[in-house]
């Protein structure tokens, strides 16, 4: 059909998506099933397209942006958008959307699950099993820490963090947080109190991270700060591995003044430092924040729609440039 829109998926997401551009006239073309696209080849494949639903592993910089003359909305299927350079899209009039506030209960759970099996060393005790080694209980076999009556400190109190807390203040957690803006509503359903960045480092039992990347958060635990930690804290990281200096985080846990780690998110995904591999304190997830069908098929429903909206001239439902 004459003058008929196209999008590229850059890998296959749930089929919904598909559907729904599909069925408002919208060819889709689908640049991979299983692997990521080379950055010649998302130049390649996003020269005639009107519009590109891309993933967080696609990085999109100047010159992807430069050779896709046509493109009128980069539709990122994720809540983050660091993969994207999305202030130079706007320049070129091209629109920029991210997936939010579908993924907050399904991160918030995964949050908690490493705070879970970070404290009880569940990852030690399936090796245990699987290896045929568990003879038998034994008093002081993998002995973790109990969530009852410990300081669970938020970092970054969005929506998910806000709904981290939530769970965790079932389990009998005092909830502290730090945050750019006092969250009145949040206080008043968890009785949280905000803390400084430094004062949240010291008085936490538990530290669960939960902001974007940026310039102001990158390594924003570092070698200066993370000293102000209480000896056995335990680190959960949902947000972007970036957030942490991963380095020093390693330090610690070889010295054991963290109790243990618990990582959805790495620094230069999907290549991880060897120590974490071997460190027996660190529970390791493959980025499954958002993993749940419920969430992802959301995800792929808004990406969809943000494109529709865009070629059919109207705004984006979550355009964030």
């Amino acid at each position: 059909m004459k003058n008929q829109k196209v999008v590229l998926i850059t890998r296959k997401i749930p089929l919904i998506a598909q559907q729904i551009l599909e069925e408002n006239g919208i060819i889709v073309k689908i640049g991979s099933k299983s692997r990521v696209l080379s950055k010649e080849e998302i130049i390649n494949k996003t020269k005639y397209v009107d519009a590109v639903i891309t993933m967080l592993s696609d990085k999109i910089d100047r010159e992807i942006i430069d050779k896709m003359p046509k493109v009128k909305i980069i539709s990122n299927f994720a809540v983050g958008y660091n993969n994207i350079d999305f202030s130079y899209a706007k320049e070129k009039g091209i629109v920029v959307t991210n997936t939010p506030d579908i993924l907050t209960n399904a991160t918030a759970d995964i949050a908690l699950g490493l705070i879970l099996a970070a404290s009880r060393n569940f990852h030690l005790g399936n090796k245990m099993v699987r290896e045929q080694k568990f003879t038998g209980w034994a008093p002081e076999m993998l002995l973790g820490v109990e969530l009852f009556g410990k300081t669970l400190g938020i970092i970054g109190a969005g929506r998910i963090g806000q709904a981290v807390a939530n769970r965790a203040k079932s389990f009998g957690c005092k909830i502290i947080y730090f945050s750019q803006s006092k969250k009145s509503e949040f206080e008043k359903t968890t009785d949280a109190k905000k803390f400084s960045l430094e004062n949240l480092l010291k008085e936490s039992d538990i530290i669960s991270l939960h902001l974007p990347l940026s310039e102001n958060t990158y390594h924003l635990l570092n070698k200066e700060n993370m000293h102000l930690m209480k000896k056995n804290v335990i680190i959960v990281n949902t947000a972007r591995g970036e957030i942490i200096d991963e380095s020093e985080l390693i330090k610690m846990l070889k010295n054991k003044s963290v109790f243990a780690a618990g990582l959805d998110v790495y620094e230069n995904e999907p290549n991880l430092k060897k120590d974490f591999t071997t460190l027996q304190n660190v529970f390791l997830l493959p980025h499954l924040g958002s993993a749940t069908f419920e969430a992802r098929n959301k995800m792929a429903e808004l990406a969809a729609k943000n494109v529709i909206n865009v070629l059919k001239g109207n705004s984006a439902i979550s355009q964030v440039n």
